[in-house]
């Protein structure tokens, strides 16, 4: 499971797995939860890069958003794949 502390959203964490490059049971902590359990639907078992690119640069308020902050944790999560 990694843990991702987000930043400019009303979203405080987002939690997710991970398994043959596949986004498994996300979750987001706080925000708008209907929207935020879409999202996560819509994104559970696809690739990492795929959703990385979809979601990327889309903006709500402080020049993020909570789907734009799950590109920047998959990047995160892919960075801390680097170093093991």
């Amino acid at each position: 499971m990694f843990t991702y502390s987000t930043s400019g959203t009303c979203s405080r964490q987002i939690i997710f797995d991970v398994k043959d490059n596949k986004l498994y049971n996300v979750k987001f902590i706080s925000g708008c939860s209907g929207n935020l359990q879409g999202v996560a639907k819509l994104v559970e078992g696809r690739d990492l890069d795929e959703v990385e690119k979809l979601l990327s640069g889309i903006k709500c308020r402080n020049g993020t958003s909570c789907p734009d902050q799950l590109s920047k944790a998959i990047a995160a999560y892919k960075k801390s794949q680097e170093n093991k």
